[in-house]
């Protein structure tokens, strides 16, 4: 790979041990000649990215998932760098964060991309995730009337406590605990899980990641009187449509490892190229199991 010539560094402070590390991978960074900027910020300023090569992401997965957008957007890789404790998103241990940081900024590194989601609510603007996508009342304790269509086509509808998209990268997430399935991250598919479904059955159903889905919320008006019929409608603004899209999620691997790739889903196609994660050393293999999470009306991005 080309040699990194500016580098954005992202710190998570409240990280023990991150700020000192942070200073040192710095200062790695300038000896070489790179271009430096950095911020202890976790939600990034739009456009922070633009322009450099990768961003070193120094913090948990947490960390990492809350710059995911911006790197998708800006197309920047990212350099995950655990100083968390689950570590799934941040491949590098600060050790071995220290040992390769020079040879990472002379292009030993290969980028492998994850397929992202892109989430619209009607009104409303959308929302990337790495992860997964949920659907579900804004009152936790209140049951949704569900229908999903399919390219146009009704695929089914639930009673339910809500509705996961999931990603093969979030497939060891909310959809693992909700009784999905496990997904190979090669696999170019969305899964979705409903969550407690008021039914004697309960299984995931998997699209092919090039499928256009819809979400109508089919649940009564919250200020509807009690008595009234729970086949009414709400209004088209709280009807939330929810479409999975072709952004992805990239990330720097060691050369020595094979490039793993899951192509990009649609709850709507983007136009948005791969975000990147970068990676070194030999690759674990290991799948997400943590959330980014975007909150809105009806609908919460992970």
């Amino acid at each position: 790979m080309k040699p990194v010539r500016s580098i954005a560094f992202v710190i998570n402070s409240e990280k023990a041990g991150a700020a000192g590390l942070g200073r040192e991978l710095v200062a790695v960074a300038r000896a070489r000649g790179v271009r430096v900027r950095q911020t202890t910020r976790n939600k990034l300023p739009r456009g922070f990215l633009r322009g450099c090569d990768a961003c070193c992401v120094i913090g948990g997965d947490g960390t990492l998932l809350g710059v995911v957008r911006e790197s998708a957007v800006a197309r920047v890789p990212l350099i995950g760098v655990n100083c968390g404790s689950l570590g799934f998103l941040t491949p590098f241990s600060p050790a071995e964060a220290r040992s390769e940081f020079d040879d990472l900024l002379q292009g030993g590194f290969r980028v492998d991309y994850r397929a992202m989601l892109e989430c619209r609510v009607a009104g409303r603007g959308s929302s990337l995730a790495l992860n997964d996508i949920l659907i579900k009342d804004e009152v936790a304790s209140r049951l949704v009337h569900i229908e999903v269509f399919a390219d146009g086509e009704l695929v089914t509808d639930y009673l339910s406590d809500g509705l996961i998209f999931a990603t093969a990268t979030g497939s060891t997430a909310y959809n693992l605990s909700a009784g999905g399935p496990i997904v190979h991250p090669k696999a170019d598919v969305i899964a979705m899980t409903p969550i407690c479904p008021h039914t004697l059955s309960n299984r995931t159903i998997m699209f092919r990641d090039t499928v256009k889905l819809r979400v109508f919320n089919r649940s009564p008006c919250p200020s509807a009187p009690p008595m009234r019929k729970a086949t009414s409608r709400c209004p088209p603004s709280r009807q939330p449509a929810s479409r999975a899209a072709k952004a992805s999620l990239s990330s720097i691997l060691p050369r020595s490892s094979s490039t793993t790739r899951t192509a990009p889903g649609e709850v709507h196609p983007s136009s948005r190229s791969p975000s990147r994660i970068i990676r070194s050393g030999a690759g674990n293999g290991r799948f997400s199991s943590t959330s980014f999470k975007v909150n809105g009306q009806d609908n919460r991005s992970r």
